[in-house]
This record gives structure tokens, C-alpha cells and sequence, in this order.
């Protein structure tokens, strides 16, 4: 199969029949809009990419069978886009031919010519940044990826989405192995993922959909890569049926769920995922397997295309323009027991450490290490658990941290009382604001803005009139102090302690002088936040020159 799944060639739209696949690789040569439609419904061309081109050139086969028609061209495109109400690229597809119309059929057609050209070049960019942002999330070692429905090249034009960045990882050899749902009821995962996986040569096994929740609790799977069909306003993912249930077993399980798509696939006129149209499709598609029947005659079915995954569960949507966002880092549940790689419970305090401080601070780590707060083996998390605090150790990369990679700290004194790991030196910075504050966690992180705002200050820094101010607890004017960066770092320390004690109605943050911020709150969430106004604010102030407004 040649790199494009769809072509224009001589006054025809041609591509696969991706209903006779894997068993025939049939061509499909189009040359109504009535074969378009059609094409559309039955699934022989699909996924939103594809569709959206396809389309288009939709459009084209119309102008140029009614050249003094536009009338009727715009009816005809009508119909078209109402093929499949889900996937958004269709609609946008066809009226961005229609926009060349006027120009008429030539005019359209280049249009479409462009699209096509565009799409290969788009999911190239988008599936790279997937690659890079799962490299980051999961630095050092071969991946295995869980994927569903279809998102290579038959989904799309050329090299594809998700599947493409599967392709990409696979060529810098940092892809183990993919694991591909078989996708009922149409079966597009075992049909045409595990086809395109076996053309490019990449390691791959096929699961029934129901096993890739267990396939996750036994240790066989590092994130989710999917596409999508619609992205709306509040970060809502439409996908293929089934893709919720992989979110929501990602989420429980602590594992990256990523979505990549073009930007064509994003819907800023939707508000929510609640006002997506979801498409029924027809009974046989259920009752029926290769046209057998598995089902008694006439058993009423519920047979949705689609569904909706909420933002929550999302880790990143990333597009040819790069994440869209912000990177939510994968949050394990409330797990009551955690299955070994044998299929087996592991013990209890296994079970246990997933509940713990340790996951949340791994969480947010990954988070700001994504975001460049905590470069290398930077900056450090930490969690109140009574009289002690559970910390990051000391030398380790943010960006791959485990439960297992934290350590208790006592608060009275910074020494070490539980753990693996050795606490770090700015353990000291934590505990002098958990003995000063009644502060439940603290965020040490190296936001560039913030830093570089640092350097060079004199003992505080005034910012006035910004509304971020209001994310630190002030109204008009805030004043945040900079403390020295002393080689001791216990020194910083102590001077953090003496001055919190001497003024307790200080800001939530402060900062140490070209070494970055300290922030603390009532959660972990509420000490990320701040280090966030914070960073944004010196950001603002960075572009505009005035730490006054």
C-alpha cells in the first residue's frame, strides 16, 4: 500500500474499500456524491480525517456535475456533511471547499488538493509531538502502548494519528510492543490497526476490548494512544465506542491517556461533550458477525458509534500545533488491590502505597516536569501526614516518579524516617514552612519566568493591579519576598522559618533568588495553582515590563 490512502485521479476520488479488509486490498473509485454518501455511512471510507477530505472532494464530484448550479452544489454538500453527524472534520471539510464555490469547479478542486496535501503534513507534526510528550511522561524505556479503533493512514490520508505516533516511536526503537482492542462491533482494530501494525513491520497483539482493563492491572500496558472524532471547547474527546471505558481504566490505573488529532478535530462551538450528537447505527452491526447471525432474530440493540470522554480523564490532546493546554498528569484511583503481573494480588501495603501521599506527589511531579518546572532532577513535592512529611528523594527525574520514590520526612527536624530514597537537601525549605504555616503541601519548582524575576532582586518583589494576584489570597498589591540562595542549603531554611513566624499574614509563596518558588497550601492542588499564578504572573510581567499596571 502506497503512503496516501486517498487520491484524485482522473476526475474520480479514489481510495481502499476498507470493508474488504484485511482479507482484500479492493480500490474504491468514486465518482457521485451519491457513492460519497454512501462510502461514508458503510465505513468504507472512515475515520475524521479521512472523512473530512473525502468530503471536500465530495464537494468537487458536485461542482462539477452542476457547474451553473450552485444552488444545488450546496444542497448536495448539505447531504454530505449530514452523512455521519459525530466526527466534526466532515462538516468542516465540506464547507471549506464550498468557500472556493464562486471561483467554481477548479477552484474547488484545488481546495481539496490542498486539504489532502495538508492532512499527510499535519498528522506527521501531530504524531511527533505524541511521541515526544509520551517520551516525557515515560523517559528511558521502550513503551507499550494500548491503542483502539483505527488512526493510521486509512483513518486519515497519510502516515496517520495516533497510529503515526506509534510509527514515530517505533522508529527512534522506543516502542516495545502495541497492544490493539479489536474494537467492536465493526472490528477496525483487528481488521485494520493490526494490518497497518503488521505493513510497517511493528510488534503488536491483538485483545478483546474487555481485556484491556485487566491487560493494564497486570502490568502490560505504559499509556493510551488514541484518536478522535470531535474535541469540544471544554476538552471533551468523541471517539469510537469503548474509548471511555480504556479512560477510565487509564485513570484508575495511573496511566497516560493521550489524544492525538488534528486541529481540524477540534470543535470551540461546542461547548461540553454533552451537546455531542452521538450516531446510532444499524442492529446488524451487533447481531450479526461476517453476516452470521449471533443473535436471535429481532433482539433490540443499543448500538451507539461513539462516546464521550470528559477532560478529567484525559492526560493531553495534542495536535500538529503540540499539546493542547495543559498536561493533565494520570492520577490512580482508589484501588483496593493491585494485581501482580502474574494475575495474583499483591500484598496489601502494595495496595496501600496507591493510596498514599507518594501517588499524588508522582502526579503532580509528572505535571510540572512536563511543563518544564522541574528540569533534570529539579525541585521537589511534599505532602503534611502529621508530624512527618512525605518527599520527593533526592536525585531523581520528575518525569518518571513513582509512589515508590518518596520519602518521610520528620518535620521537627528533616531527619528521615521512612523510604528507600534519601530526601534531598531543599527537604529543609519544606519542613521550615510546615513548622512556620499550617500549610498541608508544598510545591519547590523552576518556573523560567519566575527565576529569571528573582535574580538580582532585592528582598521583595511588589506586583500591583494583576488579577492573578487574587490566585495568592491579595486584592490590589502583593508583596513576595525573595530569600538569598545560600551554598547552605538548611540556611535558606532557617531564614524561611524566621521570617514566616515574624509575619504570618505572608503571601503563599516566595521566592529564592535565581533558584525558583516555593508555594504551599491546604492541598497538593492548591500549591500547584499558586506556583502557577505566580509563574503566569511574572510572565505577564516579562512581556509587558511592569510589575505595576
Amino acid at each position: 500500500m502506497s503512503e496516501v490512502s486517498i487520491a484524485w485521479v482522473d476526475g474520480a476520488l479514489e481510495t481502499i474499500d476498507q470493508r474488504a479488509l484485511p482479507q482484500q486490498l479492493r480500490p474504491l473509485r468514486i465518482t457521485t456524491v451519491d457513492q460519497v454518501i454512501d462510502a461514508i455511512q458503510t465505513l468504507a471510507i472512515r475515520g475524521a480525517p479521512a472523512i473530512g477530505v473525502s468530503g471536500a472532494f465530495g464537494v468537487v464530484i458536485a461542482a462539477r456535475a452542476f457547474p451553473d448550479d450552485p444552488a444545488r452544489v450546496r444542497a448536495e454538500a448539505a447531504r454530505i456533511a449530514s452523512a455521519r453527524p459525530t466526527a466534526v472534520n466532515l462538516a468542516w471539510g465540506v464547507q471549506r471547499a464550498l468557500t472556493r464555490l464562486d471561483g467554481g469547479a477548479q477552484a474547488v478542486l484545488d481546495e481539496a488538493l490542498t486539504m489532502l496535501e495538508e492532512d499527510g503534513r499535519v498528522n506527521r507534526d501531530a504524531a511527533t509531538h505524541a511521541a515526544d510528550l509520551l517520551q516525557r511522561l515515560l523517559p528511558d524505556r521502550p513503551l507499550r502502548i494500548l491503542t483502539h479503533c483505527n488512526t493510521g493512514r486509512l483513518a486519515t490520508t497519510a502516515f496517520g494519528t495516533a497510529l503515526g505516533a506509534l510509527r514515530v516511536l517505533h522508529e527512534r526503537a522506543a516502542l516495545e510492543s502495541v497492544l490493539v482492542d479489536e474494537t467492536r462491533p465493526l472490528l477496525q482494530g483487528s481488521r485494520l490497526t493490526a494490518w497497518e501494525l503488521a505493513e510497517a513491520g511493528i510488534p503488536h497483539r491483538l485483545t478483546i476490548d474487555s481485556a484491556a482493563a485487566w491487560a493494564m492491572a497486570t502490568g502490560q500496558v505504559d499509556a493510551v494512544i488514541v484518536g478522535a472524532d470531535r474535541v469540544t471547547a471544554d476538552g471533551s474527546v468523541a471517539n469510537k465506542i469503548g474509548t471511555y471505558s480504556l479512560a477510565l481504566a487509564a485513570h484508575h490505573h495511573g496511566l497516560p491517556f493521550v489524544v492525538v488529532a488534528p486541529e481540524s478535530t477540534r470543535d470551540p462551538a461546542t461547548a461540553t461533550g454533552g451537546e455531542i450528537v452521538v450516531e446510532q447505527r444499524a442492529a446488524h452491526e451487533i447481531t450479526h458477525v461476517a453476516g452470521v447471525a449471533t443473535a436471535p432474530d429481532g433482539t433490540a440493540v443499543f448500538n451507539p458509534a461513539f462516546d464521550v470522554t470528559p477532560p478529567e480523564l484525559v492526560t493531553a490532546v495534542v495536535t500538529e500545533n503540540g499539546v493542547v493546554g495543559r498536561v493533565r498528569p494520570p492520577r490512580a484511583g482508589n484501588e483496593s488491590a493491585t494485581p501482580g503481573s502474574n494475575g495474583t494480588f499483591a500484598s496489601s501495603a502494595i495496595a496501600e502505597a496507591h493510596d498514599s501521599a507518594g501517588d499524588r506527589i508522582a502526579g503532580i511531579a509528572r505535571e510540572l516536569y512536563a511543563q518544564g518546572w522541574m528540569p533534570g532532577t529539579a525541585g521537589n513535592i511534599s505532602e503534611r501526614e502529621g508530624d512527618t512529611a512525605v518527599v520527593t528523594g533526592s536525585g531523581l527525574s520528575k518525569g518518571e516518579l513513582t509512589a515508590a520514590d518518596v520519602v518521610g520526612v520528620r518535620i521537627a527536624d528533616s531527619v528521615a524516617v521512612s523510604g528507600t530514597r534519601k530526601p534531598s537537601a531543599e527537604t529543609t525549605i519544606h519542613t521550615a514552612v510546615y513548622r512556620a504555616t499550617g500549610a498541608a503541601a508544598v510545591v519547590h519548582v523552576h518556573p523560567p519566568h519566575a527565576t529569571a524575576r528573582s535574580a538580582g532582586a532585592a528582598e521583595s518583589l511588589r506586583f500591583t493591579g494583576y488579577e492573578l494576584i487574587k490566585g495568592l489570597g491579595a486584592s490590589e498589591t502583593i508583596d513576595i519576598p525573595v530569600f538569598a540562595n545560600h551554598p547552605d542549603v538548611p540556611r535558606i531554611g532557617a531564614d524561611i522559618e524566621r521570617y514566616l513566624i515574624e509575619h504570618p499574614d505572608a503571601p503563599p509563596v516566595l521566592f529564592i533568588a535565581g533558584h525558583g518558588i516555593t508555594a504551599w497550601g491546604a492541598s497538593l492542588a492548591q500549591a500547584r495553582d499558586r506556583a502557577e499564578c505566580l509563574e503566569a504572573m511574572c510572565e505577564l510581567v516579562t512581556l509587558t515590563g511592569r510589575r505595576e499596571i
